[in-house]
Parts: structure tokens; sequence; C-alpha cells
């Protein structure tokens, strides 16, 4: 299976070819070219690599170039205040966005499975309607599991998750190559401490960590 960010950079050149985009090193979130110039799609979205976050995106000096709606307003206070305060408005465009959609943990999977429960296609069809309502660009679907298992057991599990899903949606009408996937096995819970930290299988274990099983679906367009 292709990792994300490599697929994601290949798109990005062969979108923007003879122009030559990279990623860069951590403490960027974006990818750029040699004149330190954010790479962006056709639709004016940034490309984010694999270390993005909304934290990390407010630390970039591109961030509220990218990604403004999803900063904090006083991340980019200070860059409306520096506007000429007599700069002629703007003419009327359309604003580009992004819509992350995470679609509900305890839907998808069963407990080792990747196998679509008949709640989660419903879910799935949710993610369809909404991608038709925006001019789709490219949907990145990224599988996890929960803490049980071996780390490499669970990368696998975690990338037949994602498969799942991409292969539901296609089914469903939405061209193959819009559908980027990507595992993270047990890297990202979001349970927390909740269910404390036994990793010994047990009923109880596995019901409360059921939202960790899931396959979060980010849905890039122009509404």
């Amino acid at each position: 299976m292709l990792n994300m960010n490599i697929v994601k950079k290949s798109l990005v050149l062969a979108l923007l070819a003879g122009i030559g985009f990279s990623a860069v090193a951590q403490e960027r979130v974006y990818l750029i070219d040699g004149r330190d110039v954010v790479a962006k799609s056709g639709f004016g979205l940034c490309w984010r690599d694999g270390y993005w976050t909304p934290a990390a995106a407010a630390a970039d000096k591109a961030g509220c170039e990218c990604d403004k709606d999803l900063l904090p307003a006083a991340a980019c206070a200070p860059k409306q205040a520096a506007a000429p305060k007599a700069a002629a408005p703007a003419p009327a465009t359309v604003k580009p966005s992004g819509e992350k959609v995470t679609v509900a943990a305890d839907a998808l999977f069963d407990f080792n499975k990747a196998v679509l429960r008949p709640e989660g296609k419903a879910k799935l069809d949710d993610v369809v309607a909404k991608s038709k309502a925006i001019k789709l660009e490219v949907i990145l679907a990224v599988g996890h599991t929960d803490r049980i298992g071996s780390d490499s057991y669970n990368q696998k599990l975690s990338e037949k998750r994602a498969a799942a899903v991409k292969e539901y949606l296609v089914a469903k009408g939405i061209e193959a190559n819009r559908v980027y996937t990507e595992g993270k096995g047990e890297k990202q819970p979001v349970t927390g401490d909740k269910c404390g930290k036994s990793v010994k299988k047990s009923k109880s274990l596995i019901d409360c960590l059921q939202p960790d099983r899931r396959v979060d679906i980010e849905l890039i367009g122009t509404k």
C-alpha cells in the first residue's frame, strides 16, 4: 500500500508539472518549492505533509495563508491588523475549503476485523453524499486500531480498514484515483486514559476501546 505522504507529493508533482515541489523538514507542515512558496492544488488548497496538525499549522509561517479558518483568531490577528486600511476590497472569489469528517467509530468495524458493518456502510453513504455537495478534489482515509495486539499486526489491520473504506467509496461512484489511504496502527488512540493501561484482552477492555477502531476521513474540495 502506498504511503499517503508519498502519494500526496506525487499528486502535487503531477498537478504542478515543471515547478518541482517537495516536502520540507518537520518544522514546516506544508509542501514548498525552492523559492519557499507553498504548493497549492488547482483549487488553491495548500498541500499538507504528514506532520500537519492545527497546532503545527499555527506555528508554520504559512498557516494563516493556508488554514486561517482552522487556527485561533489570535494566531492571524497581527497579519490582519497590518493590512492597509485604505486597501480596496478584493473581488469576490470562490473560497477553497477543506472539510474533515470523522466517521463514527462504533459503526465501522468489530474487534480484530476489517470488514465494514452494515451501520458503517450507512455512515460511508453519508460521506459520499457530502462529497457530492462539493467540487471534490481528494479524499484521505486514515485507518486506526486499538492497542490490543502487536504493533506490526495493528499496522497491517489499520491499512486493511482504510482499504475497505476506499473500496466501498469507489463502489459508490467515487473515482479511485481521488481516494488515498494510510494506516496509523495503534499510534493515535482517541480513548486516552479512559480505559486504563491494561493490554490484556477482555470483553470490558474491548468494549471500552471501540472508539479507537476507526477510519478518519477527510474530504478536500471547493464548496
